[in-house]
């Protein structure tokens, strides 16, 4: 087993940080981050990341909060409501999907460094780009070991196409998406160590079981993001504390060891961590958002949450 880092602070290296109970956070590039931690000192990682294109570049930002949209949809209000507005993964080139895989390739790669052997990593995607995405980070030296589909209707796609709407009302460019997938990955064991032999030398291998000898399961009928939780962390993105505490839960095969999220965003990985009484490291590149997790994060963790039917304490 690693060194506890996150008590130690030995990984936060030269980086501003601060730590939040038995958590950390980095202000940091995370492919510079885990490239210069040493090998072997994340037994998990849970994270939901940004795709590093173009929709958190500083000009789709600012055309986002003008409702102009850019490369974010901005989708239509009803029910009294304002919904979220969306990535238009659809608007990517040949080039900026190129650019894509390459990310997700280099990070692989380092992301393959920081883990132990066996760990696991659990990456948010969308059903548009998953097979680009997959295809890297396996190329990039990690095994891909599945999905875990969560069941939520969201405003992606159902689209008429751009500019036509009227001229051909009766089609839509995708299908609405009622589902969300998290690939499944693995850094591969070492040559001829089994599962059992990984997991009594490193704590990893595996994925935790639920309570009362139920295996953890690959499909999640979650919902959207609570009002109250999108208060805490008003972030385009955020995923249901819900969502994020089964997906923690099941990172640690054995309950023990430090889970990181790479692109922390508002913290909300982090926070379920927290909720579970992990060790985790959060680690963020943009400043405003680091400085939101560093508030969002411990009433995050204290929220209740609606879906807790295996008794796991989410609720805490």
């Amino acid at each position: 087993m690693s060194p506890t880092a996150t008590e130690s602070g030995t990984l936060a290296l030269d980086y501003t940080h601060a730590k939040l109970g038995k958590a950390m956070i980095l202000h940091a590039d995370c492919l510079e981050w885990l490239g210069r931690i040493p090998a072997g000192s994340i037994h998990g990682i849970v994270t939901d990341p940004p795709y590093g294109v173009k929709e958190y570049e500083f000009d789709q930002i600012e055309k986002r909060a003008n409702g102009n949209g850019g490369i974010w949809r901005i989708p239509p209000s009803f029910d009294g409501s304002n919904r979220q507005p969306l990535p238009r993964f659809t608007a990517l080139n040949e080039k900026e999907r190129r650019q894509l895989y390459r990310f997700f390739a280099e990070w692989a790669k380092v992301a393959t460094h920081a883990l132990l052997p066996g760990a696991h990593v659990i990456l948010a995607c969308n059903s548009f780009l998953a097979q680009l995405v997959y295809a890297a980070l396996v190329e990039g030296g990690l095994e891909f070991r599945g999905q875990i589909i969560r069941i939520v209707r969201t405003l992606r796609g159902g689209d008429r196409p751009k500019n036509a709407e009227e001229e051909f009302p009766g089609v839509c460019s995708l299908p609405r998406g009622a589902y969300e997938p998290w690939g499944v990955f693995r850094k591969p064991l070492p040559s001829g160590m089994t599962v059992g032999e990984c997991l009594r030398r490193y704590g990893t291998g595996g994925l935790r079981r639920l309570p009362e000898d139920l295996p953890f399961s690959d499909i999640l009928d979650i919902g959207r993001t609570p009002k109250a939780e999108r208060e805490i962390a008003p972030h385009p993105s955020l995923k249901p504390q819900a969502l994020l505490r089964e997906l923690v839960w099941s990172i640690l095969p054995l309950g023990e060891g430090v889970v990181c999220d790479p692109f922390m965003g508002s913290g909300s990985t982090v926070a379920a961590a927290e909720a579970l009484g992990y060790r985790s490291i959060g680690i963020e590149k943009y400043e405003s958002y680091y400085q939101l997790a560093s508030t969002a994060i411990r009433p995050l963790s204290r929220v209740a949450v609606e879906r807790d039917q295996f008794g796991l304490g989410f609720g805490r």
